[in-house]
């Protein structure tokens, strides 16, 4: 009798592990929702050619702006790579088969883009995120007082019951109360911010999202078929490598890495690559769509990386052949991104 009980213990441990959810891939806006929000970043025009040749004034401050824009970037070595793997653990994310890739070489951020960098662009720029235009965004159960719950108990995510959709949830109040700001979080990664919003930044910048290949080789960081940025032990000498859940999902934050949601963009470096937060802390959008034949307004895009909500018994997806989806108009508070750039 009780190995019987044992081996059923085994099996329904096996089960949860291969179809649990975390639901991020569920926060979606509906196809009959608002219209997508119209960009509205201003754009700094194009210089015009000087005419004084290389060494007059502007194009020597186009140098140094050049030299600029690539601070806090790591170069990632062009070549052959190969991505994906032959040991899915989830497969209706089509994590497999193992591929090659050919990339060229190409620039990465080191931090994901942090609320005070954001908070720069939308100052300078005037933008208005798309989860300030819907008038609202999925906030995670634990960062909601038992009120607010009891309020928006009929507007959770039907397949991840502790998603709320909370009315003022945007990227300068990722909780949805305007007296809970960004004053002692600028550090950490912005969140709440829709794929649209992160092209429009990364435009702004002069820079780009990484495709779901650079992303991948990046998380690599030039390791063969390693789980992990770093290699496939989790937890090398016991020691957190990664802002992901500990404890019993999605009640019981045991926060024993030391974070209890996102974590300073500086916190955790991950490989050679000199990569911070690549893998877990907030989920990165790249720029691939999901199906390339779908065919919607509002396509979705892959994310990679996981997030701090983020466990092997519910959302294992904080290895690097990992991935999941959103729609672009979607946002959500463990979802961000890194800014990519091209050589020339």
């Amino acid at each position: 009798m009780d190995f019987k009980y044992g081996t059923y213990l085994v099996i329904l441990t096996l089960t949860i592990k291969a179809t649990a959810d975390c639901g991020c891939n569920k926060l979606k806006r509906t196809p009959n929702g608002p219209e997508a929000p119209q960009e509205h970043v201003i754009f700094p025009e194009k210089h015009e050619a000087n005419a004084h040749g290389e060494d007059s004034p502007t194009n020597l401050l186009k140098l140094v702006e050049h030299s600029k824009k690539f601070i806090d970037m790591s170069l990632i070595p062009g070549g052959k790579y190969v991505i994906g793997t032959n040991e899915p653990f989830f497969t209706d994310d089509k994590e497999g088969p193992e591929r090659e890739v050919e990339l060229k070489e190409f620039y990465l951020d080191r931090y994901e883009v942090s609320n005070l960098q954001f908070r720069d662009f939308v100052q300078q720029t005037g933008y208005v995120s798309e989860a300030e235009k819907f008038g609202d965004s999925f906030v995670f159960q634990e960062f909601l007082t038992p009120e607010v719950r009891k309020h928006y108990n009929d507007f959770r995510v039907a397949a991840a019951p502790w998603w709320y959709k909370i009315q003022g949830a945007n990227w300068k109040q990722p909780e949805g109360d305007p007296e809970k700001g960004l004053e002692n979080r600028l550090d950490h990664p912005v969140v709440h911010v829709s794929w649209n919003d992160a092209v429009s930044y990364c435009r702004w910048k002069e820079k780009r999202l990484p495709t779901e290949a650079e992303w991948e080789v990046a998380c690599r960081g030039g390791r063969k078929q390693k789980l992990f940025p770093w290699g496939n032990k989790m937890m090398p000498k016991d020691e957190h490598y990664m802002n992901i859940w500990q404890g019993l999902f999605p009640e019981g934050n045991l926060a024993e890495d030391g974070c209890e949601g996102t974590c300073p963009v500086d916190r955790f470096r991950q490989n050679a690559f000199d990569l911070y937060n690549i893998v877990g802390n907030v989920w990165e959008w790249t720029d691939d769509r999901w199906d390339e034949q779908e065919e919607s307004e509002a396509p979705n895009r892959v994310k990679k990386g996981g997030s701090y909500l983020c466990h092997e018994s519910y959302c294992y997806r904080y290895r690097c052949a990992a991935r999941s989806q959103n729609t672009e108009d979607s946002s959500a508070g463990n979802l961000g991104f890194r800014c990519a750039a091209d050589i020339d």
